[in-house]
Order: C-alpha cells, then structure tokens, then sequence
C-alpha cells in the first residue's frame, strides 16, 4: 500500500507521465462503453439520435485504447503521490471533452463552450445547465446527463480505484487527492473503502428510483432525478424539475438529498452495524440544524410576506434550501424569485455546503464548523490571554497544522469567489449575476439567481467567457481548490 518515492519514478526532466496516461485512458474506454445505453435508448425510441452517441463512443474509446496501448509498459511502475494528484486533476478537466460529445454531435447541438460547461457540470455534480427545452431532448440525452452526473458523483472514484491496483498504486492516495475525508480509515484498505461505498452508493440509487416511480414520476424521470439526487447532481429530464412533481415528491426529494449529503463512510459503519457514529457526528447534526433554520426562516417569510399557506411555503422552502446547501441544483415552485431574507438563508447555506465524505461541495459543514470553533477559541483568548483554550472536534484535539490548513482553505475560497466575480463581471454581465455565477459555480451549487438566469432558467445567457470561467471554478469547487492549485504551480513539476 505504500507510495514510492518520488524520485523512483519521475523521469529526469520531471513527471513520468506514464503510469497517469495508462489509468487515464483505462477511463476514457470505460467512459465510452457508458456511451452505449443512451445509444440504446435512442436507437428503441427511433429518435435518430443514436448516431452521435455510437459515434461518440467510438471516438472516446479509440483515444482510450490508443494511450493504453502507448503506455501499456507504465504498468510496471509504481505512481508516485504527484502523480496520483496529476491523475486526479486529468480525470476531472479531460473527461468532459469527450461526455460532452454527445450533445455536440447530436442533440441539442451545443457549441464547445455550452456542451463543455454541461458535461462539466454533470461530472462535477453541479447541475447547472445552459439547455432550454430538456422536456424536447431524445430520452437518450437526458439519461446521459443523469449518467454523468451519477458518475461524477463517486463514480469516477470507484473506476479509478478498479485501475489503481494495477499501477500499483496507494489507493488512499486517490482519496486524498479528491480530498475525501475517510474518518481514520473505517476499513483497512482503499479497495474495501471503495468496494463498501459502491454498495452504499448503489443502494441509495436503487431505492430513489423505485421511490419516485412508486410517486408516479415517469420512467426516465425517476431513473435521471435519481442520479441527480444520489450525486447532489440535480440534472432534471424537465424544465420544471421537481415542480412537475409537486407534494410528497418534493419532500422525498429533499430528504434524499440530505441522506447524500452525509458522509458516506457513516453509511458503511451503518451497515456493519454501529449506528452511533452517525448519530453522533457533530458535521451531520451542524449541517441539519443548520438547514433547519434556514427552512425555518424561509418559510416564516414567505407565509408573513408572500401570503402563501404554510404547507406550500414549508414545502418549497425545503426543497430549494436542501438542494441549495447539499449543492445539488433542484428547484420547485417561485423559490427563485424570493427575496428579503430566504434569498440571505440561501447565500449563506449555498456556502456552508453538506458534509465532509460526501459528493457535495463548497466550504463543507465540517470546514465550517471547525472554523467557528477556532475563532470562538481566539476570541476567548483575547479575553483571558493566560488561557490555553484547546480545539477539538468529536472529542479530539484537533492540531495547529490542522488549524493552519483550514484557515488556508477558507482564505483561498473567498479569495476565489471574489477574483472569479471581477472575472465573471468583466465577461460582460451585471454583478448580481457574476456573483451568484461565482457563488453557484465554485460551490457546485448548480441553483441559479438574478437577471440572467430569470429569463430562461438557465445559465445559456452568460457570455461564452463567463462559462469557460465557471467551468474552471466547478472543477476547482470539486477538487477542493487545493488539488489544482498543487498541479499548476512550477515546483509540482520540478525532480
């Protein structure tokens, strides 16, 4: 399980780029043959649409099988950990070239910005779209969607690690890398975290499906909301999303969401039977009281100021609030059009984010939580500067590295939401909707605000600019900013 050194396997001049080609490549074939049930479903359904998925497919496990068979003799070496982040950060900005042929190829016919920023969207679980008209789309293109978001979900994870022991590689090292918090290693190995998660994750999916088609949704709606549920995706096969479906679906929908955005690992402790570690998880409870107020809030607006009944504004404020803090893009009803303090609660949830060791992204209750703690403790020590005032969380002292990583963190985000606005502004919007792309994009929010995004409900209107920008701040959202960051600086390439 242990990493080599780096120095064992980089080339003189740098990275061996090998050993990441070979796994990359395994991906894009698998990546392709995933083409093949959209292919199907249009082919049955005489959309002629069919055509571009097969076309697609062949193109994307060509290029796979050809870097294999180029670096087929990388197998034999270890990766090192630059690699695995190497690996990590090529997975997520080279795979949407080729999930977004598809819809370049075939319908709707998106330019290379629009098709790049939803199938970006699709694998980094975001679930904004620039597509109007996805009720008119061939039922083998919203599935698609939902599959990429599925996959983006934990997906890609689960295919790398199938990949990794091949190369020899660390597994832990991979889930590092996609900064996914594995809680002290409740298995001993990656595989076994790997394997048990997939069940999880399997599970959760199967039992969303049969939930909304026991509603009465459609058969491709409960299959493509369900893979956008499980992944805090929030890909819809229609317009209206979740307002086509309105009362229990709603509800169902936004407990889902919440059930996804806990930790996975909680879920696998669940199933070897030790219930208390998720009851007692102090990011779970952090994370559903906040929500709780915020839905709270919301809804005593909108009764008090919006005349709307209890129930009605109980229901869209729960829905739109748990999509907007699990960052999985949802909506139902007018929620949308809300202003005073729901729109406040909003902001504030779409940056705290779900749980660690989930697929959901922002700052993260966890990040969030600890962050409270550590000025709280700070405040108090200006109080009683003789004090030695201990951080922990869970009961464990958390250390000063710890602390200092977070405060990177946090600095980075809101640094990064700010340059990403001036940038989104500068494209040529208005500064509501730059921000609210910022806010949306870098949280993998996925829900839409302001001018642009009223008119149509989707983000289509941004400048071509504006999309390439947030496509590069949902990877950077999805990678935890950190990840990237590694990759782009000049001593990650330097022996």
């Amino acid at each position: 399980m242990a990493l080599a050194q780096d120095s064992s396997a980089a080339a003189p001049d740098g990275i061996d780029a090998g050993p990441v080609a070979n796994v990359l490549g395994r991906i894009l074939v698998t990546l392709g043959l995933m083409m093949l049930p959209p292919a199907f479903v249009d082919w049955s359904g005489g959309s002629g649409n069919a055509g571009a998925f097969l076309t697609s497919s062949i193109i994307t496990c060509v290029v796979g099988v050809l870097v294999v068979l180029a670096t087929q003799g990388s197998i034999r070496r270890s990766m090192t950990v630059r690699q695995a982040y190497l690996l990590t950060f090529l997975i997520w900005s080279v795979l949407p070239f080729f999930g977004a042929l598809p819809m370049m190829l075939g319908e709707p016919g998106l330019s290379l910005a629009d098709a790049y920023f939803e199938s970006v969207s699709g694998l980094s679980t975001t679930g904004a779209t620039v597509i109007v008209g996805l009720d008119h789309l061939p039922a083998g293109t919203n599935l698609w969607r939902g599959l990429l978001n599925w996959t983006g979900g934990l997906g890609i994870v689960f295919v790398a690690m199938i990949f990794l022991p091949a190369m020899r590689v660390g597994g832990m090292q991979m889930f590092r890398a996609e900064a996914f918090d594995t809680f002290g290693k409740v298995l001993p190995r990656a595989s076994d975290i790997a394997k048990a998660l997939l069940q999880v994750y399997l599970i959760l999916s199967v039992v969303i499906v049969l939930t909304y088609a026991a509603l009465g949704m459609e058969p491709l709606d409960a299959v493509v909301n369900a893979m956008g549920t499980v992944s805090t995706g929030g890909f819809s096969s229609s317009d209206l999303s979740f307002s086509k479906y309105p009362g229990a679906a709603e509800y169902l929908c936004g407990i889902f969401m919440c059930l996804s955005a806990l930790p996975y690992v909680r879920y696998i402790q669940l199933l070897r039977g030790q219930p208390g570690p998720i009851l007692r998880d102090e990011q779970v409870r952090f994370f559903l009281r906040a929500l709780s107020a915020g839905v709270l809030i919301a809804t005593l607006w909108a009764v008090l100021h919006l005349d709307m009944g209890v129930e009605p504004a109980l229901r869209q404020s729960f829905l739109n609030l748990a999509s907007i803090a699990t960052g999985t893009g949802f909506f139902s009803g007018s929620f949308n059009f809300w202003e005073g303090p729901a729109l406040v609660v909003a902001f504030i949830l779409g940056f705290l984010g779900g749980c660690s060791g989930s697929s959901t992204g922002a700052m993260s209750s966890f990040r969030v939580l600890l962050t409270l703690r550590v000025l709280g403790a700070r405040i108090r020590q200006i109080q009683s500067p003789s004090r030695v005032i201990p951080i922990r969380y869970d009961g464990q002292p958390v250390g000063p590295d710890v602390v200092d990583s977070l405060m990177v963190f946090m600095t980075a985000y809101v640094f990064a939401v700010g340059l990403i606005t001036v940038g989104i502004a500068l494209s040529g919007t208005d500064s509501m909707s730059a921000l609210i792309g910022a806010w949306m994009a870098l949280g993998n929010i996925g829900y839409g605000f302001g001018p642009l995004v009223a008119r149509t409900g989707t983000f289509i209107e941004y400048p071509d600019a504006a999309k390439w920008l947030m496509s590069l701040a949902m990877l950077l959202g999805r990678l935890g900013l950190m990840s990237i960051f590694v990759v782009v600086l000049p001593r990650f390439w330097q022996r």
